[in-house]
């Protein structure tokens, strides 16, 4: 199998690149892109009112973008080994500012979508070139401190997308949510074609089309299927929804075979023969089902049982979602002081304590008191997320990058829309047993009550998430990178 910049000048040339002007590069391109994700979801409503669309139908700007996300990430194996970091990079921008300027320009719903759809695959491509670039030109004893860095990106610009949001949109029109973006977008490939030197040669491997196309029905399929699930109509009982996931169930695992038996693998599995990367694919996606689930159930638990207005529940979830963004640097600069142990097992401890007290929320439960445990929960994961995906890819040698970067993205990705159905589905289930046995279950007060029961079943099986991912945590140890 071919490598990436394996020659000698290759090699020479990657040591004569200054690495902070690349690291900018990325930060300032991934955080306008990722940030984007979360800033249209409040304007949802006047939406619906200007496009004249129902919610479901507008629904597909958050799922359409979901899915062309989950699509893109086992593709990007194939593409970082075909395109240098320039092209891969100013290619993921240039879509993601035609995305942005179609949007702020649209006049219907679905021109609006086609725009949302071009800005999903920038920034789709993005993550994977981000991560793969950091592997290649950093040693792994300086790996933490960057990854830290790409993780302060990652959690910051989602966390702020909401609040941001609300201030433009209490003064101005939604469009502008896309216009303020823009400039933005434009400095970014401007500040990348100056600065963002190549740090990877591009080998060119065979295209295996069946692949592409099980993995695109595969991966899409169940992302489709799941993130459907909880849009309200009609759950897993709807044909639509389990049909897709079975589709999508049956097209990974021929995807899976086909890896195993072809000479150039779209995405190459034998990266789990590696047992600390294999040990962080599994912590991971019990950390991503964790935080995406969280961030689903805390606005139901707030405004639908507390009675908090959007902006208030938003403003309670800021400060935790934040210190988990600031975070990262930190925890990246003592991983590669102290190792992942010490970070990863104190973190997983934390996140099983919190995710016990989450379930003995009321309705009486005072606003301080879950500003706290949020912040707590959040800074759980901080200790573990990075530290735990920077450890795993130590671990591979130089030719599974892109592989390693591609299955642990591809992985995040199905296991957040698996995670939010999942736990909404024992949220919903929670609340209709408890309305069941109400003496008055159109009261406000009993559905309040009923609100949080169900997010006590949810947080429940949390609960027992976290238990796993601590005795999982048992397991790890510093990493170095295999033989090729």
């Amino acid at each position: 199998m071919k490598t990436i910049g394996t020659s000698a000048s290759s090699a020479e040339a990657l040591g004569n690149v200054k690495r902070l002007p690349v690291l900018i590069s990325l930060i300032i391109g991934a955080f306008f892109s990722i940030l984007n994700e979360t800033l249209l979801n409040i304007a949802f409503p006047e939406l619906m009112i200007e496009l004249k669309v129902s919610a479901s139908t507008l629904q597909w700007l958050a799922t359409g973008y979901m899915l062309v996300v989950g699509v893109l990430a086992p593709a990007s194996a194939l593409l970082v080994q075909w395109f240098t970091t320039r092209q891969m990079f100013l290619g993921a921008m240039m879509l993601f500012t035609i995305g942005t300027l179609v949007c702020s320009i649209a006049p219907e719903f679905s021109v609006l979508l086609v725009g949302r759809l071009l800005q999903a695959a920038g920034s789709g491509l993005m993550l994977p070139v981000m991560m793969n670039t950091i592997l290649v030109l950093y040693p792994s004893e300086k790996r933490g401190a960057a990854m830290g860095s790409i993780g302060l990106v990652i959690m910051f610009a989602p966390a702020i997308g909401p609040t941001l949001s609300g201030l433009i949109l209490d003064s101005l029109q939604w469009r502008w949510l896309f216009y303020l973006v823009l400039p933005f977008a434009i400095f970014s490939i401007v500040f990348a074609f100056i600065y963002l030197k190549n740090v990877s040669q591009p080998t060119k491997p065979k295209v295996d089309v069946i692949s592409i196309i099980l993995s695109t029905i595969g991966f899409g399929g169940i992302v489709y299927g799941f993130s459907s699930s909880g849009e309200g109509n009609g759950g897993w009982t709807n044909p639509q929804v389990y049909i897709t996931v079975l589709v999508g169930a049956v097209a990974l695992l021929l995807f899976v075979l086909r890896q195993f038996n072809v000479k150039e693998p779209l995405m190459d599995l034998r990266s789990f023969r590696f047992p600390m990367f294999t040990l962080t694919a599994l912590l991971l996606i019990i950390i991503m089902m964790t935080l995406f689930s969280s961030m689903a159930l805390l606005p139901f638990l707030f405004q639908g049982a507390l009675g908090m207005t959007v902006f208030a529940s938003g403003l309670l979830m800021l400060p935790g979602s934040l210190l988990n963004g600031l975070m990262s640097p930190l925890t990246g600069k003592l991983f590669d002081k102290f190792g992942p142990r010490a970070l990863v097992i104190p973190g997983s401890v934390f996140l099983v304590i919190i995710m016990w007290f989450f379930t003995r929320v009321t309705v009486d439960t005072s606003q301080l008191t879950l500003l706290i445990m949020h912040i707590c929960m959040m800074v759980a994961i901080s200790m573990i997320m990075m530290p735990t995906h920077t450890n795993g890819l130590n671990q591979l040698p130089k030719r599974y990058y892109p592989h390693g970067t591609a299955i642990l993205n591809t992985m995040q990705q199905v296991a957040g829309a698996i995670g939010v159905a999942f736990f909404i589905g024992i949220m919903a289930s929670g609340q209709k047993s408890f309305l069941s046995k109400s003496p008055d279950p159109t009261s406000p007060a009993q559905m309040s009550e009923a609100m949080v029961a169900g997010v006590h079943n949810a947080f429940m099986i949390g609960f027992c998430f976290a238990i796993v991912a601590l005795v999982l945590a048992l397991f790890i140890k510093r990493s170095k990178r295999a033989a090729e």
